[in-house]
């Protein structure tokens, strides 16, 4: 159990903390062709005009293919094609033996189900023509009660360990995958339907979902998509029509609330726990796991099948011995340390934004490295690093802001386990992915702090005493460093009037704490004056991963309540902030507020998995 507690956003055993052999990528400048004799490059004008006709024309032809009806979507269902199926049909709560997956039909019942919002820049990632959202059945479709032509529905069969300890079999309970689409660039993006109705996997659950938990979902996995940070998307959230009964408290004191669907979309689907349950059932499942990493390899990590010695990858497994681990003699080791590096990377990016996942059991783990599985998240609002937004998790505190780079190492391990115990990773390349991830995570952690205060380098002092500062006071940490950036790097500012550009986020500090804040920005100034950066390019590069707008609770709440009674607006309106969160917006000022009272209330500063 992690319950250490501290005012940094992170813990690592020190013996992760190593420097990065990570090598930076070099910058190539566009290069541009030495001037040609000018006879080589004129047309007739005849020639010229036929050439830019022809060029409409592709063009067009190329826009056209790019905007497809539901029907003309391009299904490739490589998942249920290529890996183990379950070989019973039976639609009941089972254990589901050497299989990946279950063929299920989405069953929620559904009456008049509404379009509640969309996703234009998803449906552009699958070239869906964005009047597809107008269609009358659109809804019907999205909600299950009517098939997409080519779809070959599943549910995922995998495992995985809640709050450290291993749970067997979980699989897709209320989640139901409608297949892969390729786009024209080959991209593989999958569909699922979370809320669809009961799959072998639900064990005592029915299958279903709230509008409350999907509206969640449906803006926090746009909102991270908005910050840049890796993410499954959703392209459509539908109302059932159908209540759903729900005990939001777990007190026994249950309501119907609306049910709704949220139509998730991510390259792949696969957890870590989707590896961990097979490793778990022995030597005959050894193989299905064997198979699933190469399904990983074959589809999302395609760079990893043929690697030689002259790619450049780094051979030393750590500076406290002399042993090599060769990732170039095994791909799964090579593939591990890819799906660690992304994690962390992931995990470091949560800390840069102060998104706290809430439930970071192994089978919300992807192995993309993307954010899942969107329960009781929340962003922090006053800064402490203590903070935990699952009512489940407050004896504990497994999963608070601080500890999730520790959990992501946890984590980590599980995973290299499962591999370990199929036999393909060797005990010292499952320590290697491990020092990996330590690596990767200091790596960008300290590259996301060092530009989240305008500095040339990073400097961890400094660092580490803004972060205590801000604990004491309990300051907004998204307003927070919004506000650093106002601040100019000129040591000859009087000492009275240092705190000016901060005074909206400095709430209610005594004279001591005056002084501590002052003296802090002192020594933040003098490292400002010797970057040699002007104040307006430094405010502009702050302001570029310093956010304007996250998805704080008491929004979602707001855009919740709404909908309840059938006003989708606010829904729609926050999705539009949220996918521009570092832009100003003008009069949108109103969403970048600090929680009002009512936001303390059960239900939405911390909530429970109940969904």
């Amino acid at each position: 159990m992690l319950s250490h507690i501290s005012t940094s956003p992170f813990f690592l055993r020190p013996s992760l903390l190593l420097p990065s052999t990570t090598a930076k990528l070099p910058y190539y400048p566009f290069q541009f062709p030495i001037q040609q004799k000018r006879h080589r490059f004129v047309l007739s004008e005849t020639r010229a005009a036929a050439a830019t006709s022809m060029d409409s024309v592709a063009i067009e032809n190329v826009e056209k293919r790019c905007k497809l009806s539901l029907e003309e979507l391009n299904w490739d269902n490589s998942f249920v094609n290529e890996l183990p199926a379950d070989p019973i049909n039976d639609n009941i709560p089972r254990q589901v033996l050497h299989a990946c997956y279950t063929k299920v039909l989405p069953s929620v019942p559904v009456s008049n189900p509404q379009l509640v919002a969309w996703s234009d820049s998803v449906a552009e990632l699958l070239e869906l023509d964005p009047k597809e959202f107008e269609r009358p059945d659109f809804p019907l479709i999205f909600s299950g009660a009517s098939p997409l032509v080519g779809a070959i529905s599943y549910a995922q069969n995998y495992g995985g360990h809640q709050f450290g300890t291993w749970a067997g079999q979980l699989g897709d309970g209320r989640a139901i995958t409608l297949g892969e689409i390729l786009n024209s660039k080959s991209q593989r993006w999958e569909l699922q339907l979370k809320g669809a109705g009961k799959t072998p996997y639900s064990r005592f659950a029915d299958g279903l979902a709230v509008l409350r938990s999907s509206i969640r979902e449906f803006l926090c996995s746009e909102a991270m998509h908005g910050l840049g940070i890796p993410t499954t998307q959703a392209l459509c959230l539908v109302t059932t029509g159908k209540d759903v009964l729900r005990d939001m408290f777990y007190d026994g004191n249950p309501k119907n609330e609306p049910g709704a669907i949220v139509c998730r979309v991510a390259q792949s689907f696969l957890r870590f726990g989707s590896y961990q349950l097979h490793a778990s059932r022995g030597k005959r499942d050894f193989e299905i796991v064997c198979a699933l990493a190469d399904y990983a390899i074959r589809y999302h990590f395609p760079h990893l099948e043929n690697r030689t010695r002259s790619e450049g990858i780094s051979l030393n497994a750590g500076e406290e011995n002399n042993s090599a681990v060769d990732l170039t003699s095994n791909k799964y080791a090579a593939w591990a340390v890819e799906v660690a590096e992304r994690t962390a990377s992931t995990i470091a990016r949560w800390q840069d934004v102060g998104f706290t996942h809430g439930v970071m059991n192994t089978d919300n783990m992807s192995v993309l490295g993307l954010t899942i599985d969107y329960g009781p998240f929340g962003f922090l609002d006053a800064f402490d690093p203590s903070y935990t937004p699952n009512t489940t998790d407050l004896p504990g505190r497994r999963y608070c802001f601080a500890n999730q780079p520790d959990v992501g190492l946890w984590n980590i391990a599980q995973f290299t386990a499962a591999l370990s115990t199929a036999e393909l990773l060797s005990d010292e390349e499952a320590d290697y992915v491990m020092e990996r991830y330590g690596n990767k995570f200091m790596d960008d952690y300290q590259d996301i702090m060092t530009r989240k205060l305008g500095l040339a380098n990073y400097n961890q002092k400094l660092i580490s005493e803004l972060l205590k500062n801000m604990a004491i006071d309990k300051v907004d940490y998204t307003n927070f460093f919004r506000s650093l950036s106002n601040i100019k790097a000129d040591p000859a500012i009087p000492e009275d009037k240092l705190l000016i550009p901060l005074k909206a986020v400095l709430l209610d500090i005594g004279m001591e704490r005056n002084e501590a804040w002052t003296s802090w920005v002192k020594w933040y100034i003098h490292e400002l004056s010797t970057t040699g950066v002007s104040d307006e390019e430094r405010k502009i590069s702050m302001n570029s991963i310093n956010p304007k707008y996250i998805l704080r609770n008491y929004l979602c709440q707001s855009a919740i309540d709404a909908a309840e009674k059938g006003d989708f607006g606010e829904v729609r309106q926050l999705l539009k902030v949220m996918q521009c969160p570092f832009d100003e917006q003008p009069g949108m000022d109103k969403y970048a507020q600090l929680p009002p009272a009512w936001a303390s209330r059960p239900g939405v500063c911390m909530l429970s998995c109940s969904s």
